[in-house]
């Protein structure tokens, strides 16, 4: 039976409030306070102490210049993984209230463009749509929009193992392409700043203007390992839902992250592990991690039941996106100095900065809570 406009708008609404796992949520806001703004404090901590540890931690919050791997380089694939993860859920709930794969994947699409859209909107305000030339088109929400699409299109059509093997096939290309296909120039296989095939493609085929001159890291080429992400977070999602012992979701998820970071450490020795080219060792290592990271969330909140600890993290993965577009769009640092300067001012100058950006998470942080009291709950 054909469903009515209004039953069908209802199932529409369905998507958007799957089963929810509390260690989803959380590990998506301890990402997202990590994107928004944790980082930042925590970088700025780096100096202060006097304490090696947490300087070393400080370190991890600063992306290196070309090859190489810190934390703060994992946060943003974190994400893209957990978007594919959160997948299952909601398509396995559109599909039982009779939903079928072609509305889901154009409700999926819709959203897509909208993040897109933002995405434009969060990188160029003051965004001057007469002046095309220089709109920087790739963004982080628009890389969300377009990974989950890709993945949310290959988990309704493709089984799990099929859905792996499009991913790591998908990864082999991206390799054999930079290695094999000559820059001019520069020739095959050149994966400097100056050289890759990534830099080339995106001046000749991005329109706009690209962040690094010379390339952008989320313009074209780029957006197919990083896809990948999604693709790898569909299994995992694939792994929480299904019926199994607990234990045995903890040793899938720990046997995929295990081999997935061993695989990029030798991978390493022949495509430098890159953020900035989003290199196929660089996808295996932060998919592995991502693995490992769920496993641990999956296991201490939702196995062993400590949850009271996550509240905080859980009011911001439930309003992931009003964190992200809330720290482009008010001024949390003014509105800190406004606050707590009068407090914080009396502390030594260096410290300064790290209490107005604490000040900046903690009003963000209120504002997140009130509407979670208000049961607000922003979809895209």
């Amino acid at each position: 039976m054909r469903q009515t406009a209004s039953s069908a708008e209802t199932a529409t609404v369905a998507i958007l409030k799957p089963s929810r796992l509390a260690s989803i949520d959380a590990l998506r806001g301890f990402d997202m306070l990590m994107i928004a703004g944790g980082g930042t404090f925590i970088q700025l901590l780096g100096g202060k102490t006097g304490l090696a540890w947490v300087d070393a931690l400080a370190n991890q919050f600063e992306h290196p210049e070309w090859h190489g791997f810190t934390f703060y380089d994992f946060i943003f694939p974190l994400f893209l993984f957990l978007a594919g993860t959160s997948l299952p859920f909601s398509l396995q709930s559109g599909l039982a209230k009779g939903y079928s794969k072609g509305s889901l994947l154009r409700k999926v699409g819709k959203r897509m463009l909208v993040l897109i859209l933002l995405g434009i909107l969060y990188k160029n305000a003051p965004l001057d749509p007469f002046d095309p030339a220089h709109i920087r088109y790739g963004s982080v929400l628009g890389r969300i929009g377009l990974s989950t699409f890709v993945a949310a299109a290959l988990y309704l059509h493709f089984s799990p193992t099929q859905r792996l093997f499009i991913a790591l096939g998908t990864l082999v290309l991206y390799y054999l392409a930079l290695a094999l296909i000559p820059v001019p120039g520069f020739g095959a296989g050149d994966f400097s700043f100056e050289g890759n095939l990534v830099g080339w493609f995106d001046r000749h085929f991005m329109p706009g203007r690209l962040l690094q001159k010379t390339y952008d890291e989320l313009a074209l080429l780029t957006q197919l390992p990083a896809a990948c992400l999604a693709i790898f977070g569909t299994l995992a999602g694939d792994t929480l839902l299904n019926n199994a012992s607990a234990a045995h979701k903890l040793k899938r998820l720990l046997i995929l992250g295990v081999v997935g970071v061993v695989v990029a450490m030798v991978w390493n020795f022949a495509f430098p592990i890159n953020k900035h080219l989003w290199s196929s060792s660089f996808i295996l290592l932060t998919a592995g991690l991502a693995f490992l990271l769920l496993a641990l969330f999956y296991w201490i909140i939702d196995v062993r039941g400590f949850k009271k600890w996550t509240f905080f993290f859980r009011v911001i993965g439930m309003n992931s996106i009003v964190m992200y577009l809330a720290y482009r769009f008010i001024d949390f640092d003014e509105s800190a100095r406004l606050l707590f300067s009068g407090m914080y001012g009396h502390a030594a100058e260096t410290w300064q900065p790290v209490f107005n950006a604490l000040g900046g998470l903690l009003i963000a942080w209120l504002l997140l809570y009130f509407l979670w009291r208000k049961k607000v709950f922003v979809k895209v």
